[in-house]
């Protein structure tokens, strides 16, 4: 059947808020370019957006920068307001936006390890209400949650994992309890990186991908054609568990300890650095206590950013032999990835791949060339830990706008 006029308007104004979200503020001769209407019909578009209180004018365009041509019209901000949570084993990060993702207020703080799953969930709902308070948000429209540990695809709750806190499980549910009206949603921490890597970071020209998530832990997020994949179960790219060459054993179905995570965790970087004779700094047993801090194990992983980059930084030789065996490590679980999926391009990210950067990648790139007839390129993330936020930013962002632009009736 053909469209009625009021279908063919509705189309139109969907499509110029897709355009408003992917591309950001546009002046009335952008939208015409891009949606290839007519002048008149741009201009009833805008009006009834405007209109709506969907979009409007939040700048100028052009040199001369006056006039109605040089209107530069966006997505209302304050619509709405959204909240982004980086969940760690030992603390929590939150930040509050608006609906275009401008940051309103932020907060952080650790959760002590030895402390109670309802404390910890406490402490964690405090540090959301408290960024919400401060970026002046009465509600929170949508909350973007990123933990560590597997999603279930049916019910989309964190599954219960080994090693892994209780409060973790907890907070989705606490979060959703104290702001009944959001929508809240958790999502595996290395996808998340995965998203943002693509959509802001080193992986833009990218639909297929591997990201390699190198930090604290180690895992993996597959985007094929564009599209997220987490498996059956919510466990693709749980890489850690990989059965590679050079550990003393094998992992098991509820430790990792043998697996791709031996080789590479950031506290087996520390100990391969110690084993090169590099300056480690003592934490352990001995080490005063900190209870503003997690435990020594995660204490000493703390310093394996900053040792990959002083290595990739430097010129002596035992910090170059240390890179290169931490290098021919990590091609291991890269060739093994590479070699089912053929991906094409691997993104090293978390901290320890943002801080090898491209000397980091490029040794890997060369080791992976020597396992493997699939051409692959191996490059540096750009975001870092900073990432999972994003990642989360992101999601929430992408989910509130097409709520809030859904067609009436929808």
């Amino acid at each position: 059947m053909p469209a009625t006029p009021s279908t063919a308007r509705a189309i139109n104004d969907r499509l110029a808020l897709r355009l408003f979200q992917r591309e950001g503020p546009l002046t009335a001769a952008q939208l015409k370019q891009f949606t290839g209407l007519s002048r008149p019909s741009v201009a009833d578009l805008v009006e009834r957006l405007t209109a709506a209180g969907l979009i409007e004018v939040v700048g100028e365009a052009g040199e001369q920068r006056r006039g109605p041509n040089a209107k530069l019209y966006g997505i209302v901000a304050g619509l709405a307001h959204l909240a982004a949570l980086d969940v760690r084993t030992e603390g929590v990060s939150v930040l509050v936006s608006d609906l275009v993702g401008g940051v309103l207020a932020e907060a952080s703080g650790p959760i002590r390890d030895d402390a109670g799953t309802g404390p910890a969930v406490e402490q964690a709902v405090a540090l959301v209400e408290r960024a919400a308070k401060e970026a002046g948000a009465d509600r929170l429209h949508t909350v973007g949650i990123g933990a560590p540990g597997l999603i279930d695809p049916v019910s989309g709750d964190l599954r219960d994992s080994g090693g892994l806190p209780a409060w973790h499980r907890r907070l989705m549910a606490a979060v959703q309890e104290r702001f009944p009206e959001s929508r809240v949603s958790v999502e595996n921490e290395t996808n998340l990186a995965a998203l943002a890597e693509q959509r802001d970071g080193a992986a833009r020209d990218r639909d297929t991908f591997v990201l390699l998530w190198l930090d604290l832990g180690i895992g993996a997020a597959l985007v094929l054609d564009g599209a997220l994949r987490r498996g059956a179960s919510g466990g693709a790219g749980e890489v850690g568990f990989l059965p590679v060459p050079g550990t003393t054993g094998l992992p098991s179905a509820t430790d990792c300890d043998g697996g791709f995570h031996s080789l590479a965790s950031a506290s087996a970087i520390v100990a391969l650095a110690a084993e090169h004779g590099l300056p480690v700094p003592a934490v352990g047993r001995a080490a005063p206590p900190d209870p503003t801090h997690a435990s020594a194990p995660l204490r000493a992983a703390a310093h394996a950013p900053a040792l990959v980059r002083a290595a990739a930084r430097g010129t002596d030789q035992a910090a170059g032999r240390f890179l290169d065996v931490l290098a021919g490590r990590v091609a291991l679980g890269v060739a093994a990835v590479v070699s089912v999926l053929d991906p094409g391009c691997v993104v090293l990210a978390g901290e320890v791949g943002r801080a090898g950067g491209d000397v980091l990648a490029g040794r890997v790139q060369r080791h992976l060339a020597r396992m493997s007839p699939l051409p692959t390129e191996v490059r540096a993330g750009l975001l870092g830990g900073e990432a999972v936020l994003r990642g989360a930013l992101l999601t929430a962002r992408d989910r509130a706008q097409d709520e809030l632009f859904a067609p009436p009736g929808n």
